[in-house]
């Protein structure tokens, strides 16, 4: 649900959707930004990207999340893709393990083109295909462990998880936002409309991780 105008926000936040093509980065876009899931979804071409409002506390952070096609011949869009973002969900697709084995080149990636403290969310995406899993829970929270990241499984097709998934990495980003205005002695009110935010050091990130939760 959005709340109020589509201007009226108090924060926006760039949120990036990575991870090898085919794995429903876009339909877990639509789920979350319009409650729709396509069987005919096509590849991303390109750079497309939504927008949804949702409350945290009292305030009203509007996500603006960008999502890319998984292909190599797109990456010349690479540097302006990721610039400014302060969230991401790197995604995988539970039934492909080599989905999961790439996981370590978009992080890679995502980490070069981005600030250290970029609040990261690990999405194993399908989970509703039970059958055909190739890839573990266990396997996939201590690779999240290792790498500093929130882990969820989800479902775009039965909107499993999406909204929990990006509600999290937002208010993640919204917690270290709030910690380091109050920090430095500043209401953490709106900025300018339009401002991206940087959601401040490393170490803020990493305590707000170290308390994160984790999904199955």
């Amino acid at each position: 649900m959005a709340y109020r105008g589509d201007e009226d926000y108090d924060y926006l936040f760039k949120v990036v959707l990575i991870g090898d093509s085919g794995v429903g980065k876009t339909n877990l876009l639509s789920r979350f930004s319009r409650n729709e899931f396509s069987l005919e979804s096509r590849s991303t071409i390109g750079v497309e990207f939504a927008t949804r409002s949702i409350r945290v506390d009292d305030k009203v952070i509007k996500a603006q999340v960008w999502d890319t096609a998984g292909q190599e011949r797109y990456r010349a869009i690479t540097s302006a893709y990721y610039r400014g973002a302060v969230g991401a969900l790197v995604v995988y697709d539970v039934t492909r393990h080599i989905t999961f084995e790439n996981v370590e080149r978009w992080l890679k990636e995502l980490r070069d083109h981005t600030e250290h403290n970029i609040v990261v969310m690990l999405v194993g995406n399908k989970a509703d295909l039970r059958h055909l899993r190739a890839v573990t829970v266990e396997d996939a929270k201590q690779f999240a462990e290792t790498h500093n990241t929130f882990f969820m499984e989800t479902s775009a097709l039965e909107a499993l998880n999406v909204e929990t998934a990006f509600t999290e990495v937002l208010t993640q980003i919204y917690h270290v936002v709030s910690r380091k205005a109050l920090d430095i002695g500043v209401d953490p009110s709106a900025p300018p409309k339009g401002q991206t935010i940087n959601v401040g050091t490393k170490d803020d990130v990493s305590e707000v991780k170290a308390a994160g939760c984790c999904s199955s």
